[in-house]
Formats: structure tokens, sequence, C-alpha cells
């Protein structure tokens, strides 16, 4: 790419030279959902593999991406976010965050989503799908964890965040201290069927940290602030005070980590945690 004298030293225009490509932004797009395997990146993308095999060079060449050998005979490499690669993240999320209000929406902000429009498609596209590897986010007993629980069925949910007094009345955006409460009641039953519960949103750990000792939450807090799991997922986002947060949503996760369900948008709470269970727990009885 030619650029300017006066662009050396532009943040914005060094930047625009690994994401002003269209090919380049959909390549990261697809290794941060976990398909960071030649064979696999050519298939969700469906680019030739001549110009894929220049791009991914590119973007390792632009310290974005490493290689990482997975198979010696033959030899295969795979395609891994470097640090430079994964404070892409939240800006992949502000583009499609961007795309869903401005140009597939209307423009008027909200935490929920109407039947039939993108998100709520991209949302329920996740069922059949396979969590990536690896999610590893902060939680609140100051460890971190995976977003699915290796020991079975996991439901997951992601909300807008609690404690939040918001600028302006933005739809579905309110109800998250109840949700954790209908949860936190639920949870010996969630239990008794042998499910495990997250709750993620892109708080600080110190924010869900402090909320969850006062309000005894009994099951584990995942923080989402650097955004790995909105990119992952290609969860639904909105931005409201000062920070991308996610639209209330959840998934019901087999033990193979295969999304089995998918619940969005949560329009009434206290019978979308009754669903959530009650899918769970049949998920679980026959894993």
């Amino acid at each position: 790419m030619r650029m300017h004298n006066a662009d050396e030293t532009c943040g914005i225009a060094q930047a625009a030279v690994v994401l002003g490509d269209w090919w380049n932004v959909l390549v990261l797009r697809e290794i941060a959902r976990g398909h960071v395997r030649f064979d696999a990146l050519a298939t969700e993308i469906g680019l030739s593999r001549k110009v894929l095999t220049e791009r991914l060079g590119r973007l390792v060449a632009l310290g974005v991406l490493r290689r990482g050998l997975y198979q010696r005979r033959p030899v295969r490499y795979e395609y891994l976010l470097t640090h430079a690669g994964q404070a892409l993240l939240p800006v992949l999320v502000a583009m499609q965050d961007w795309g869903d209000r401005w140009v597939l929406g209307d423009g008027s902000p909200a935490a929920t989503a109407a039947e039939g429009g993108a998100e709520h498609a991209r949302a329920h596209a996740l069922a059949g799908t396979r969590v990536p590897d690896g999610l590893v986010l902060p939680a609140t007993d100051g460890t971190d964890r995976d977003v699915v629980s290796p020991e079975g069925t996991t439901v997951l949910f992601a909300y807008p965040g609690t404690g939040v007094e918001w600028d302006e009345p933005i739809p579905g955006a309110a109800g998250c201290v109840l949700e954790n409460r209908l949860f936190g009641d639920a949870w010996p039953r969630f239990q008794e069927a042998g499910v495990e519960l997250r709750g993620t949103s892109t708080q600080l750990p110190r924010e869900q940290a402090e909320f969850a000792r006062a309000e005894s939450v009994p099951y584990p807090l995942l923080s989402d602030a650097r955004q790995q799991l909105a990119a992952a997922l290609r969860l639904p986002t909105f931005h409201g005070v000062g920070r991308p947060r996610h639209k209330r949503l959840i998934l019901v996760i087999d033990a193979q980590r295969t999304v089995r369900h998918v619940l969005f948008p949560v329009l009434d709470i206290p019978q979308a945690v009754e669903r959530s269970l009650s899918l769970a727990a049949a998920c679980a009885r026959t894993s």
C-alpha cells in the first residue's frame, strides 16, 4: 500500500495497512473463531489457496499472526494470533457492532434484537457449532476459567452489566441483577441436574468480583473485557456507558463443546432461566 509521507506518524493509516484489506479482516475474523488451519480458513472464507497463502504470509510478516507447527509429516502449520493480533479483537467486535447497527439495522441502540434480523440469524447459527478450545477468561474467584466446563453440560449466559446507570433508556439493557439472582436461586437445581453455570459480561474482573461478593453469586462470572468471547462466537453486542457490552443471550453447550441450544433474544428473563435449565438438564441426561 502506497502511503503519503504524512501518514508515517498516523496510527489510523498504519492500522489501515492491516485492516484496510477485505481479506485480511476476514482471515482475522475466522482465526478469532478458532479456524486456525489453512484448509479450514479456505473453506470458511471461500478464498483461493494462492490468495490465502499471500494474506497469511503478509499477516505473519506484520506481526499479527504467528505460525505454529502441529504436524511434522508432512509439515503443517496453524496460524495463531500474536499479542498484537489479540489486541485487534475489540476492533473486529466494534466493526461488527457498527455494521449490525448502522448497515444491517436502523441505527437505534438496543440490547436486544428483532427476530429475522442479522443478529438473530447469526446468534442462532451458533447451534451445532463448536466453541473453540482454549477460550479462557478471568473469573471472579481469581482464576482463569474455560468458558465451557470440562465436566459436562454448561449453561453460559451473557449479559450487559450489573450496577450500570444507563445514560439513556436502551431496550433490553436492564435486568442484569435480576437475571443473576434468578440463576443464583436456581443454582441448586442446576447442580442437581449435573449442569455447570457460567455468566459473562464485558465488565472488568474487579467489577464482577465486587458484585459476586455483594450478591453471594454461587457460580463463576467471567470477564470478557478483552472481547475474546465476543469475537470467537461473533456474539451480538451494543455500546453503552462507555464500553461495548454483550446483548443478553444464553447458550447450552454439551461436554464436547458443541452449542446445543441458543436463547436469543432474552425478553422474559425468568422464563429464559427456567428454559435454559430444562434444556441443559435434558442435554446432560443424553450426554
